[in-house]
């Protein structure tokens, strides 16, 4: 395998895994974009288990 070719991937699987921890962040955001209400948000965060 080419060396340009491993190093692009090895930084690709970093970028990967950085965005991993992120997924369910986007969820919650989505939801206050669609208007659902920050005390209603929070009571469904606690519900979860604070995760």
């Amino acid at each position: 395998m080419n060396y340009r070719l491993r190093r692009a991937s090895a930084r690709w699987q970093d970028r990967v895994e950085s965005l991993r921890g992120q997924s369910g962040k986007v969820g919650w955001i989505l939801l206050w974009a669609l208007g659902v209400p920050i005390p209603v948000l929070l009571v469904l965060f606690l519900l979860r288990g604070c995760t």
